[in-house]
């Protein structure tokens, strides 16, 4: 049964949608686990199945790729086939090809069982987030609910490590595959009694060309930024990114063309939608620099990785907290204006990262990242908040997966300019570093990365191998505060445009009151037509702007 469109924001969530909301936040917190828990399972898991260095980036890299790729195309199928449906159909794959990653026999087979993976969660994150908009219709409710939903997502990347680490030391590496089996064995048993089913009965079917042109623009461009971080911007590297931009055009004339797209392109001519994006976009650009805080903590700071993932833990929480109260702020301020506020506070702890030094930095490093964290929150909460409260109920699996795919571009291309300018910065400090008498060859490998500075230390002894150590940590610091600064001017830009575009979206108490009054629903039904038909006439007037 298919649920209306047409019910307004004076419907409220009751019991039965807030043990729905728990049931959809499992699968979400088990995605972010996932991918933070891999990363320790991979020396074990490499060594029991002789995965060579590129099948080991392979296993780790191709469940993002395809998540990334498919976003897209499960958002809007969702919309069509049934989003409940779609999302108990990826809850069976995601089960079984768990359960083949956990058992697989050689590298080739779990890497075949991680794309299994990565297409089944493409399901999985669209249909939990435009199944909220189904469920919770009231502003506030619905500020509450996206908020639970992220703090589930960043929760997941906080214990992956943890939980990893116990599973490890008790289980064979495929545990950590099999977290998965038990939370989609309680969605498919508690999913059909609590999620409603929403479907666009009007969408027409799914075009495959567009399919086909969609994961031939999204691949290359993730797989080329991805390259890049790694072997920096190389040929091959920057093809493959300007091949999947040529495509994106097509795949761009294609749906305008279509009466059913795949991806509406109406959607981007909704101010509120194309600026939540931006911002979202450019949020997973600032993450770049978590790349070299890793890193710092590891080699600068000598931490094994659990060790770093705890300190990491803190900034999780920050973000956690931000993403809770932001929903409350918004109730009285306009939440542009409290993502602008909010983005003001990160640009202050990126700055905090810029005077981390060599020596003695944790405490510093943590400081910052507990603030940058927690004015993150509410570009990611409120952000998500306004791209699916701007696009109509039939539209909201693929605005879900815009915002999804929006982010995993701007991780991508965060890592890639953000490890380019950090490589960059390094190299060029230690090499004004590098102490007298070390040998050309041994001084080449240290410039290359702080890793290959530790390489290059093992073929040294005494003095010298101290003081190019310490050399190349300094430059690493001196690499890590300048990709500190670059975030920090990225967030103030954010902070600009989420104050500027999105000034117009009213505190949610007030959307709240446009659209229920207790007395006269009648009048609220059409006071709340009256703000939409208003709302958009000036998003029109602005796209007509815009392409004079």
């Amino acid at each position: 049964m298919d649920v209306s469109s047409g019910a307004g924001s004076d419907v409220r969530a009751g019991r039965k949608e807030w043990i729905g909301l728990a049931v959809l936040a499992l699968p979400t917190l088990l995605l972010s686990l996932d991918m933070s828990a891999l990363y320790l399972a991979l020396p074990h898991l490499s060594q029991d199945l002789g995965a060579s260095a590129t099948q080991q980036l392979w296993i780790t890299d191709i469940y993002g790729f395809l998540i990334a790729g498919f976003l897209v195309t499960m958002g809007t199928l969702g919309d069509r086939v049934g989003r409940r449906r779609l999302l108990l159909i990826g809850a069976v794959a995601f089960a079984a090809a768990s359960v083949a990653a956990a058992y697989s026999t050689s590298a080739e087979m779990l890497i075949i069982s991680r794309a299994l993976m990565g297409i089944a969660g493409a399901t999985l994150m669209p249909s939990t987030m435009s199944l909220l908009g189904v469920m919770f219709k009231n502003p506030q409710q619905m500020g509450i609910a996206i908020a639970v939903w992220m703090s589930c997502f960043m929760g997941g990347m906080a214990i992956g490590p943890v939980v990893g680490g116990v599973l490890l030391v008790n289980f064979w590496w495929g545990s950590v595959f099999l977290l998965g089996v038990p939370v989609m064995a309680l969605l498919l048993l508690a999913g059909p009694k609590l999620l409603p089913e929403y479907r666009d009965s009007e969408g027409g079917k799914v075009d495959l060309l567009s399919v086909a042109l969609s994961l031939a623009a999204i691949l290359p461009v993730i797989y080329g930024l991805k390259e890049v971080a790694r072997g920096g911007w190389q040929p091959l590297n920057i093809t493959a990114v300007a091949v999947g931009l040529i495509v994106g055009v097509l795949f761009v004339q294609r749906q305008r063309r279509l009466a059913s797209p795949l991806l509406d392109m109406q959607l981007f001519r909704n101010r509120s939608f194309s600026a939540a994006l931006v911002i979202m976009v450019g949020g997973g650009i600032m993450s770049g620099t978590y790349l070299l805080v890793n890193l710092y903590l590891q080699t600068v700071e000598g931490l094994s990785p659990l060790q770093a993932g705890a300190w990491l833990v803190p900034s999780t929480i920050a973000t956690i907290f931000g993403v809770m109260a932001a929903p409350a702020i918004a109730r009285k301020i306009r939440p542009g204006y409290v993502m602008a506020g909010g983005l003001v506070v990160t640009a202050a702890g990126y700055l905090l990262l810029t005077q981390v030094g060599s020596s003695a930095g944790v405490a510093l490093l943590v400081t910052g990242l507990i603030v940058s964290s927690l004015g993150a929150g509410p570009m990611g909460a409120l952000g998500t908040g306004l791209i699916m409260g701007s696009v109509p109920p039939e539209k909201a699996g693929s605005a879900s997966a815009m915002s999804e795919t929006s982010g995993e571009f701007g991780i991508a291309f965060g890592i890639a300019v953000m490890g380019s300018v950090g490589t960059a910065v390094y190299q060029g400090s230690l090499g004004d570093g590098v102490p007298a008498g070390v040998p050309a060859g041994v001084a080449q490998t240290a410039q290359e990365s702080i890793a290959g500075a530790y390489t290059a230390v093992e073929q040294l002894s005494g003095p010298v191998a101290t003081q190019l150590l310490t050399a190349a940590r300094d430059a690493f610091t001196s690499a890590m505060n300048t990709t500190a600064v670059a975030s920090a001017a990225v967030a103030l830009v954010l902070a600009t445009v989420a104050a500027v575009a999105l000034r117009h979206a009213p505190p949610t108490a007030e959307a709240e009151a446009a659209g229920q009054t207790e007395d006269d629903p009648g009048a609220a039904q059409a006071g709340t037509a009256q703000a939409g038909t208003a709302h958009d006439e000036l998003d029109h007037q602005v796209a007509e702007t815009v392409a004079k």
